[in-house]
C-alpha cells in the first residue's frame, strides 16, 4: 500500500522493539508492520463496552470498526521538567476482517481508507485501562472527507490498546532529536450522527 507523504516521517528513523532496547537504538528503515493476529481484526459490528468517560454521545451510531497495528513515534526533547520522549505521531495500518489492510493511521491524528475517505480527530477524553498500554480515548471529528466510509464521521473511540507507551529511560542531552518507534495495537470505532 502506498503511504501518503506527510513530510513528517523520514526513512532512517530508529525502531524500538521494546523499551529495553532504547539505549541501543540504531538507524533502521521505514515502518512496515505486518498483521500478527488476523483473528483480532474481526471486530463486532456493535459499539464496545467502555467506561462512561469515553462513551459516544447519544444520537450517534457505529459506522465502521477496524484494528490498527503499528507504532507510536516519540522524539527526545528538552521539556520544562527535563529530557523526555515526546509524542510525535502514530504510524499504523488499519485492518478489517477478511479484507486485510483497508487504510492507514498517521499524524493529525488522521485515519484514511484505501478509497481515499479520511477523518481528522481531536482528543476529548482518555482513560488508562492497562498501565502497560496507551490510554483508551474518545476523539471528536475535526474534519472528514469522502467519498467513503469515513466521510461524515463524528466520533472515534480507541480501545483495547496494547503497548505504545513512551519509553521511561534513555532521554538525555545526547539523544535530543532522536526518534523511537514503540509498537502498539488498538481497535478503532467510528461513529456518525443519525
Amino acid at each position: 500500500m502506498k503511504r501518503p507523504n506527510h513530510g513528517l516521517l523520514k526513512t532512517g528513523l530508529p525502531i524500538l522493539i521494546a523499551a529495553s532496547f532504547l539505549a541501543a537504538c540504531q538507524n533502521e528503515s521505514t515502518i512496515s508492520p505486518e498483521p500478527s493476529a488476523p483473528e483480532a481484526v474481526n471486530l463486532a459490528k456493535q459499539p464496545p463496552v467502555v467506561p462512561a468517560i469515553i462513551e459516544v454521545p447519544a444520537g450517534n451510531r457505529l459506522a465502521f470498526a477496524t484494528f490498527a497495528e503499528g507504532v507510536q513515534i516519540y522524539q527526545c526533547a528538552l521539556t520544562a521538567t527535563g529530557y523526555a520522549w515526546v509524542f510525535v505521531a502514530p504510524e499504523a495500518v488499519l485492518l478489517e476482517g477478511n479484507n486485510g489492510v483497508v487504510g492507514s493511521h498517521y499524524v493529525g491524528p488522521t485515519w484514511e481508507t484505501n478509497s481515499g475517505s479520511n477523518v481528522v480527530g481531536t482528543r476529548l477524553q482518555g482513560i488508562t485501562q492497562d498501565p502497560s498500554a496507551i490510554a483508551w480515548l474518545l476523539l471528536g471529528a475535526v474534519s472528514s472527507q469522502g467519498p467513503g466510509i469515513l466521510d461524515g464521521v463524528t466520533y472515534i473511540q480507541r480501545v483495547s490498546t496494547t503497548g505504545g507507551l513512551a519509553p521511561t529511560s534513555g532521554a538525555d542531552s545526547s539523544s535530543v532529536g532522536e526518534y523511537v518507534n514503540v509498537p502498539y495495537t488498538a481497535d478503532y470505532f467510528f461513529y456518525k450522527a443519525h
